[in-house]
């Protein structure tokens, strides 16, 4: 059996539509549901679903001892929430709970980090883990995961689990995510209603608008690599899943156009002032790491993706109804 943390969430979701499409269905869904994120559970295979609060108090009874993999992916990823003790409790102390009953019982834990945690990206985007305590996350939310990737080194845990740096992940099952949804979806829906995108001007010198670059990721390929280190026992530690090619902005946008058969109109606008001094003008995972660990699996380009998850917002489809032939 599997547990998935956030099951009900975006990149959890998938996962689980990825473990159903490799026959498997003996999976425990751990999250919290509302009237929204329910829906990316309708159609997917499960055992069983239990709310993240009972779950943490059930932790150590005898009917969790014997799983597979946590995939401990639930989280507050809200990078505008500013209530740190939340984020501390939810975030860092849940995810040490589980790491240390993983640990007890010889079960597999797999959790998610996050790029946020590089910050402005002075020191790189390198998952050498010996440069952990070099890096400066900008917001609550990014400082939340990097004290738990902080806690692991310092408890030597780092050699028995493994921590996943996930960067700009886009795709099917992320509409409940309000405004952390990707620039993809909500660029799709203002060019459905208005014919244009809006991007942030720039404020760096020698970058245009628009030419800041992020490392795109499709979420397929985020749950290819997540099982990766599942199928790959010998593999632990802190490991960037990126594509490995930052893209700019205007890109992304020419390529959701293009996916929608429309002339490219966009317009910049002005960055909030809140978001200024925060604003990563460059990411772009170094994925030397888990390509020397064995995946060799093929990328999904930017343009590919976009196409593909233009599809599912044009039908107004859930990735769990790619389960469905007739549907595909």
């Amino acid at each position: 059996m599997f547990i998935v943390t956030g099951g009900a969430g975006f990149i959890g979701s998938s996962l689980i539509w990825e473990l159903n499409q490799r026959t498997k269905d003996r999976i425990l869904v751990v999250d919290s549901l509302n009237d929204q994120n329910y829906k990316n559970l309708v159609g997917l295979s499960f055992y069983d679903y239990i709310d993240k609060d009972d779950f943490l108090e059930r932790i150590g009874k005898s009917d969790f001892r014997k799983i597979e993999a946590i995939f401990h992916l639930g989280a507050c990823s809200d990078t505008t929430f500013t209530d740190v003790r939340y984020l501390i409790k939810n975030n860092y102390e849940y995810s040490k709970t589980l790491a240390v009953h993983s640990l007890l019982h010889n079960i597999r834990f797999i959790y998610a980090s996050s790029a946020a945690t590089y910050g402005d990206g002075r020191f790189g985007f390198g998952d050498d883990e010996s440069k952990l305590h070099l890096l400066r996350p900008l917001n609550p939310y990014a400082y939340s995961k990097h004290l738990f990737d902080l806690w692991a080194k310092k408890e030597g845990l780092l050699d028995r689990i493994v921590g996943l740096k996930y960067f700009n992940v886009f795709g099917p099952n992320e509409y409940h995510k309000a405004n952390m949804q990707s620039m993809v979806i909500k660029g799709f829906h203002h060019i459905i209603e208005t014919g244009k995108i809006r991007l942030f001007k720039s404020y760096r010198e020698g970058i245009g608008d628009g030419e800041q670059k992020r490392d795109f990721l499709y979420v397929k390929d985020a749950v290819k690599m997540t099982l990766f280190f599942f199928e790959n026992l010998g593999s632990s530690g802190i490991f960037n899943l990126g594509s490995g090619c930052a893209k700019t902005w205007n890109a992304l946008a020419e390529s959701l156009f293009s996916a929608l058969k429309i002339e490219p109109d966009i317009e910049y606008i002005d960055m909030p002032k809140e978001v200024k001094g925060k604003y990563q003008y460059f990411t772009e995972a170094d994925i030397s790491k888990i390509r020397n660990a064995g995946y060799i699996e093929p990328i999904t380009s930017l343009s590919d993706a976009v196409s593909c998850y233009v599809g599912y917002l044009k039908d107004g489809r859930y990735i769990s109804e790619d389960l469905t032939p007739n549907k595909r």
